[in-house]
C-alpha cells in the first residue's frame, strides 16, 4: 500500500480535518486503503454509493434512506459517530448543488468534534469554492511496480487454470512490460493484459505493443498530445554524434530500469535542443523514441490555450497528466519558445503561469517521461528553462559540415531509391556549403521534380542547378546565426 497516502490521512483525521479529497480514479482502491486507515485508528468504517446509500464495514444493508446524497449527509450530520465515510462517484456532481454542498460543509464541522472524516474520491479538481475551502486534499500515488508484478502473477496464475497459456517473457521483458503499465489504474491493467493474453494464449514480449496501444487510445481520447509512430531510426540522422553518444549512454537504463535503480541511476528526464532551423533538431526527437522503443508524444502549444479563464493553465497539467499516464514515454515539445516566450501582459499573464506549472512539474513529476524540447529563438526563451538541472544537457546544434552534408545527400538518395555510387556526393556538398540539412533535403526533392518533368535522370547537374537556385539560411539569417553560435560558446554542448 502507498505509505505517503496513509500516513497523510491518518494526520489529517488526526488533526481534526473533516472533510479530505482523496484524489484518484480508482474507487476499490481507495476503499481499501481507508478501510486500513480506518483499522490503523480503531475507528468503524463506513461506506456511500447511490446505489446503495450508507454502510458500515461489510454489511449488507445500507442504513435507510441514505441514498440519496442529500439525506446522506444529513445523516452524518444528525448524530455524528467517530469513524471514515468514504464517499465514492460524488465529486463530479458537487458545484451545480447548493443545497448538498451545504450539507457537506455541516457534516464537515461536526466531524472535527469527533475522530473520524468524510472522504470524497474522484479525479476531478472541481470543487465548489464553498467546499474547497474547508478540504484538505490527499493525491493517491497510481498502483506501484509491485502491484502491477503481483497483478501480472494472478492473471497468469488464473488464465492457467482455465487454458494452456504459454509465458515466452524473459526477466527484463517483465521489467518493461511493468514499466509501460505505469499510469493504468489496476483495472485498466487487467482488461489489457487479460486480452492480450487470451487472444494468442501467450504472454510474450509482443504483449508490450498492446499495452503501448491501449494506453495510446486512452491519451488521444484527450485531445491534448498527439501520437506520433516511431517510424524515424537514428541511422537517419547524419552526423550529432556527441548528442547521439550522450543517448546512448542513457538507453541502457530504459532498457534495464530495475538494474539501473539498484545502480543508483533514474529515468533521464530530458534535454533541450537549442541552434539553426532545419538542422535535424525535430528528427532527433523522433530518433530517439524508435531508439529507444518508446512511444513519442508531441505537445503542441497552440492546444493549450482557450479563452476561458483558468482553462490553458487546466488543459496544461491535463496534458502533462497524460503524458505521465502514457509512461515511459518521449515527449516532444518543438519551439519551445513559442508556447513560453509571450509573457509579460499580451496575455493576461497566462503564459507565464503555465511557464511556472511546467517549470515545477519538470522538478518533480511522478512518471518516467524523457523531455526533447527543441528551440530557435534562443533570444526569446525564458530564462528559466536554461538554469542547470532543468534538463540534463542543452546541446547546440549547427549547420552540417561537408562530411555531414554528403551523408545527407546520401540518406535522402537513397530513401527516394536511387544509387548514390552515380553521384559525386563530394561535390555536392561542397557546392552546399552553408546548407542546412532539410535545405540539402529540398534540393534533392526539387531536382526529382525538375528531372521527373522533364523526363531525364536526376544526376549531379541537376541537383547543382537546383542548389544555384536556393539563397540558404545561413546568407538569408547570417546575423542571426552568427549570434546563436555567440551565444552557445560556454552556454551548451555542440551536438556535432
Amino acid at each position: 500500500m502507498p505509505h505517503d497516502a496513509i500516513r497523510d490521512l491518518e494526520l489529517l483525521i488526526r488533526a481534526r480535518h473533516g472533510l479530505i479529497w482523496l484524489d484518484t480514479p480508482e474507487e476499490e482502491r481507495a476503499n481499501a486503503l481507508l478501510r486500513y486507515v480506518a483499522s490503523r485508528l480503531r475507528v468503524p468504517f463506513f461506506t456511500w454509493t447511490r446505489s446503495q446509500g450508507i454502510r458500515r464495514g461489510n454489511a449488507e444493508d445500507g442504513i435507510y434512506d441514505t441514498s440519496e446524497p442529500v439525506k446522506a449527509f444529513r445523516h452524518i450530520g444528525a448524530s455524528p459517530l467517530e469513524g471514515v465515510y468514504h464517499v465514492q462517484g460524488l465529486v463530479g456532481s458537487l458545484p451545480q448543488k447548493d443545497l448538498l454542498n451545504a450539507h457537506i460543509r455541516d457534516a464537515a464541522a461536526l466531524m472535527r468534534d469527533v475522530r473520524g472524516a468524510v472522504v470524497l474520491t474522484g479525479t476531478t479538481d472541481a470543487l465548489p469554492p464553498v467546499l474547497r475551502e474547508v478540504t484538505a486534499h490527499v493525491t493517491l500515488p497510481g498502483p506501484s511496480d509491485r502491484e502491477f508484478r503481483q497483478l501480472l502473477e494472478r492473471i497468469v496464475r488464473d488464465l492457467s487454470a482455465r487454458q494452456d497459456i504459454r509465458v515466452t517473457l524473459r526477466k527484463e521483458d517483465v521489467s518493461v512490460l511493468v514499466g509501460h503499465l505505469s499510469g493504468l489504474t489496476l483495472m485498466e491493467a487487467e482488461k489489457i493484459l487479460t486480452k492480450a493474453i487470451v487472444e494468442d494464449a501467450t504472454l510474450g514480449p509482443d504483449d508490450i505493443r498492446h499495452v503501448v496501444d491501449a494506453k495510446r487510445r486512452i491519451v488521444e481520447r484527450d485531445g491534448l498530445l498527439e501520437y506520433y509512430p516511431v517510424e524515424t531510426a537514428m541511422a537517419e540522422v547524419a552526423d550529432l554524434a556527441t548528442l547521439k553518444d550522450w543517448l546512448r549512454k542513457r538507453k541502457a537504463v530504459v532498457e534495464a530500469p530495475d538494474r539501473a535503480r539498484d545502480f543508483g541511476l533514474e529515468f533521464p528526464k530530458g534535454m533541450l535542443l537549442l541552434g539553426v532551423p532545419g538542422c535535424g533538431k525535430s528528427l532527433c526527437a523522433k530518433a530517439v523514441a524508435n531508439e529507444w522503443g518508446l512511444p513519442l508524444l508531441k505537445l503542441d502549444p497552440s492546444n493549450l490555450y482557450n479563452k476561458f479563464i483558468g482553462e490553458s493553465e487546466s488543459n496544461f497539467k491535463r496534458a502533462m497528466a497524460a503524458a505521465e499516464r502514457m509512461a515511459p514515454v518521449v515527449l516532444w515539445i518543438d519551439e519551445l519558445e513559442k508556447a513560453f516566450a509571450s509573457g509579460g501582459g499580451d496575455d493576461g499573464g497566462v503564459s507565464q503561469r503555465i511557464l511556472g506549472s511546467f517549470l515545477s512539474w519538470m522538478q518533480d513529476r511522478r512518471g518516467d517521461v524523457f523531455v526533447v524540447a527543441t528551440a530557435n529563438d534562443i533570444q526569446s526563451l525564458p530564462p528559466e528553462f536554461l538554469r542547470k538541472g532543468r534538463f540534463e544537457e542543452i546541446f547546440f546544434v549547427d549547420l552540417p559540415d561537408s562530411r555531414t552534408r554528403a551523408e545527407v545527400f546520401r540518406i535522402h538518395l537513397t530513401g527516394r531509391g536511387k544509387d548514390v555510387s552515380g553521384f559525386d556526393l563530394a561535390s555536392l556538398a561542397r557546392a552546399t556549403d552553408g546548407f542546412s540539412g532539410s535545405e540539402v533535403e529540398q534540393v534533392v526533392v526539387s531536382g526529382l521534380y525538375t528531372a521527373f518533368a522533364a523526363g531525364v535522370e536526376v544526376d549531379d547537374s541537376v541537383l547543382l542547378s537546383e542548389v544555384a537556385a536556393t539563397r540558404p539560411l545561413s546568407v538569408t539569417m547570417a546575423e542571426k546565426i552568427d549570434a546563436m553560435r555567440s551565444w552557445a560558446v560556454g552556454r551548451a554542448v555542440r551536438a556535432n
